[in-house]
């Protein structure tokens, strides 16, 4: 069997405790177009902020009731989608936008292979955020 994709990026939903905090993060600093909000119509209720990455949607999910657990400590904390990577051209410029906004950087910026390097932050919920830039 092979998945037959209609539409050539994932979506990702990600649980937020603060609608306030995460589109001042994601909308607001990273400047992905906010494109609408829907009610979330599963899991309780809530509110899901539609945002634009690229060809990629960021579902931003604001549920009724908040979950207790949290996703900070990134790769090395635990089983499970622990980040998600945009390839940028503009690497550094991202991370003094987030230095200045007091976004906490998890790694700073590396190269991590020949004409690769590569940042991560913390999003408001310390879901990891992964910039590639290739030369």
């Amino acid at each position: 069997m092979t998945v037959n994709l209609a539409k050539s990026a994932i979506d990702l939903g990600i649980v937020i405790a603060d609608s306030d905090r995460s589109l001042a993060f994601y909308r607001d600093l990273l400047g992905f177009e906010h494109v609408a909000d829907t009610p979330m119509p599963i899991a309780g209720g809530g509110t899901m902020h539609r945002l634009n990455c690229g060809d990629t949607l960021i579902k931003l999910v604001a549920l009724k009731n908040t979950p207790a657990e949290t996703s900070t400590g990134g790769i090395p904390a635990r089983l499970g989608m622990r980040y998600f990577t945009m390839i940028v051209s503009n690497l550094e410029e991202i991370v003094e936008a987030c230095t200045a906004a007091d976004v906490p950087i998890a790694v700073p910026i590396t190269e991590v292979r020949a004409g690769v390097t590569i940042a991560m932050v913390e999003d408001p919920d310390g879901n990891w955020v992964e910039f590639v830039q290739n030369s």
